[in-house]
């Protein structure tokens, strides 16, 4: 059980640091990781940004992923998500677009996205259930044609993990419990992260 997302973090960037990346581009997926990425972005001598993703929650049950989208719009589905019916499922992404393009505007202000493009890039979140918006996330930065695509997260569930496995170039994960049921239940302290703790780190990068 970590501690805390710093603790969390610490233990991530010293899983990260024999992988010898040259001034990564290390990309939180809001909110919680973002401190977690700063610490790691610091630590390797790398740059942070954020990529925006947004899980699409099950009806009655948010926290439960159907999909994620990103912030072009890009949906992905589990499959779960073949039981609902394509209404909700558009008002979701629709929902969730409004989300990102507010965050976008919220957390990166009058500059454009750091550009992925040949370069090597660390995706962390705070840990993957269903690895959903890890998911959506990598194939975000894919799509950019990174040199070099790494997803990190301290937790994650063995599917979630076989899921990112397909999509990035490495990944590193310090526990995949088999009885995997929620992040929050691998860290003693787990508050959220709020808009002004995610500004913070952004424009301390």
């Amino acid at each position: 059980m970590f501690e805390d997302r710093d603790d969390a973090a610490r233990q991530l960037a010293a899983a990260l640091a024999p992988l010898g990346l040259s001034h990564p581009l290390v990309l939180a997926i809001p909110r919680g990781a973002v401190p977690m990425a700063a610490h790691i972005a610091a630590a390797l001598r790398g740059e942070l940004d954020v990529v925006l993703v947004r899980k699409l929650g099950a009806p009655g049950n948010p926290e439960f992923a159907v999909g994620a989208v990103d912030e072009h719009g890009e949906m992905l589905l589990t499959p779960a998500a073949a039981r609902l019916p394509d209404v909700y499922l558009e008002q979701a992404r629709d929902e969730a677009l409004q989300t990102l393009e507010a965050r976008r505007e919220r957390y990166t202000p009058g500059r454009a996205p750091s550009a992925p493009a040949g370069r090597e890039v660390v995706v962390v979140d705070d840990g993957v259930a269903t690895g959903a918006t890890m998911v959506a996330a990598l194939r975000a930065v894919a799509r950019q044609e990174p040199a070099r695509l790494v997803a990190a997260v301290p937790v994650g569930s063995p599917d979630a993990l076989a899921l990112i496995a397909a999509e990035a170039d490495t990944v590193v994960c310090l526990q995949q419990p088999a009885d995997f049921y929620a992040v929050g239940q691998y860290y003693r302290h787990f508050p959220q992260v709020d808009d002004a703790q995610v500004q913070a780190c952004l424009q301390s990068r």
